[in-house]
């Protein structure tokens, strides 16, 4: 297992770097410049170009960013949206809001596809389950910044229910009712997708030859659903549970903007339209780091659930 790792991780670092490299190149080679700003005249625009070796050819400034990445740590500083402020000081700053959103996203969203996928399942067929169903292909269709605009304007404009602005400066009761909405937002999708994959794995286990004769034996079908159908259906069900953090966290680039939450989201399109190069590559990495650590998981996952997995993976598992 400490192989498979090891092995894992080396691979994660090389594909990070790869990801470096590439978003260096095609930011750096994009028209303008950081400091396009009407109010720095061009020996200015020189003097700070030459001090962050901007005015190099780009392979060179490649070199020397990967270097100073290797040796000191150094990401760079931003130079619009927060000028001169270390680039991962900015994250760090905003990182706490966007995990907050997902991880709220993410604790309604398990709770209700599981108990709307096991009700669906219940009751193939019948009234529930062609409700549940036609509300899954409603979430599934419709794009989370359609829903966020929708309950922006019902809830929160016309119902004035709930703040359509983000509250950053209330008080903790404020800012997570001001949360209310964006979470609601993210978390129709999750939910519709884990719905959908429980249902069918949970009609595919009933039907298993073991638990029809638990029913024959006198074990009613809920019964038989949550003891044994249910934990069953966990395995297949983990490439789907365990990523649904990443895919809140794409969805939340567009909601934080939507509704002025002040989170890692944000600073996507804000860095790239400001030209604010070093942010720009520092937040990719965040996403893309976070987006493989999820699938290392999800990958380890499969052993611990299982251990059949673990057993028979041989010497490197």
């Amino acid at each position: 297992m400490l192989t498979y790792i090891l092995k894992r991780l080396g691979m994660m670092a090389l594909t990070l770097l790869a990801i470096v490299t590439l978003a260096f190149f095609v930011i750096r080679w994009m028209p303008g410049s950081p400091f396009d700003d009407p109010e720095y005249s061009p020996e200015l625009v020189r003097i700070l170009e030459e001090k962050y070796r901007l005015h190099e050819p780009v392979p060179v400034q490649f070199f020397t960013y990967l270097k100073n990445l290797v040796t000191e740590g150094f990401w760079g500083v931003s130079f619009k949206l927060e000028p001169m402020v270390p680039v991962w000081q900015v994250i760090g700053e905003r990182i706490p809001v966007t995990l907050g959103l997902n991880l709220l996203s993410l604790l309604l969203s398990l709770p209700l596809g599981l108990l709307a996928g096991m009700w669906a399942a219940l009751y193939k067929s019948r009234l529930p389950d062609h409700l549940i169903s036609l509300f899954i292909i409603l979430f599934i269709s419709v794009p989370s910044f359609v829903v966020a605009s929708a309950l922006q304007y019902f809830l929160g404009y016309q119902a004035k229910a709930f703040p359509i602005i983000y509250q950053s400066l209330g008080s903790f009761p404020e800012r997570l009712h001001s949360l209310v909405l964006p979470v609601l937002a993210l978390s129709f999708y999750p939910v519709a997708s884990l719905c959908r994959y429980l249902r069918g794995e949970l009609l595919e286990t009933l039907s298993a030859d073991y638990l029809l004769l638990a029913r024959t034996k006198g074990l009613k079908k809920g019964q038989v659903l949550l003891r044994h159908a249910f934990p069953n259906s966990l395995v297949p069900l983990m490439p789907v549970i365990i990523p649904m953090f990443t895919g809140i966290l794409s969805g939340s680039l567009v909601v934080e903007r939507i509704f002025g939450i002040p989170g890692v989201g944000g600073l996507v399109t804000q860095s790239i339209q400001a030209g604010d190069h070093f942010l720009t590559i520092a937040v990719l990495f965040f996403y893309a780091a976070v987006n493989l650590l999820t699938v290392l998981i999800t990958d380890l996952s499969y052993g611990l659930i299982d251990p059949r997995i673990r057993l028979g993976g041989g010497k490197d598992a």
